[in-house]
């Protein structure tokens, strides 16, 4: 099947979903802070309607998040597991893994290292956890 993109730039920030047969891959980039995520917020949950049987989101091109941001990222999944459909956040900067251990998030979200998850044909997660 071919990736469906839907690039919604923002300023300071963009969101990109590629929906697949089974998942939905969607990527956050630039900065998630409180200037953007009201904006990415609505974006993102209109992307997360018909996710497929899971939904990663590619938080590698994420430059800096906040409070507003994590936020989001908790609200998406509370969103998601309403319907029985798991998140997984995938390669996380260093400084996003770190905010994410360091706020207990890390133990809620399933999170995927750069080395434990790398974009196939089908964008499919690797198995090994971070």
């Amino acid at each position: 099947m071919t990736p469906q993109h839907h690039p919604v730039p923002t300023a300071g920030a963009d969101l990109t979903c590629e929906r697949f047969a089974d998942h939905t891959v969607v990527a956050i980039s630039g900065e998630l802070d409180v200037s953007t995520t009201p904006a990415l917020r609505e974006r993102l949950y209109v992307a997360l309607r018909d996710p497929g049987m899971h939904v990663i989101i590619d938080l590698s091109g994420m430059t800096f998040c906040d409070a507003s941001g994590l936020a989001m990222l908790v609200g998406a999944r509370r969103r998601l597991e309403g319907g029985g459909t798991p998140l997984i956040l995938a390669r996380p900067r260093p400084h996003t893994a770190r905010l994410l251990r360091v706020t207990g998030l890390s133990r809620v979200f399933t999170v995927r290292s750069p080395a434990a998850w790398a974009r196939t044909g089908d964008s499919a997660p690797r198995s090994a956890a971070a």
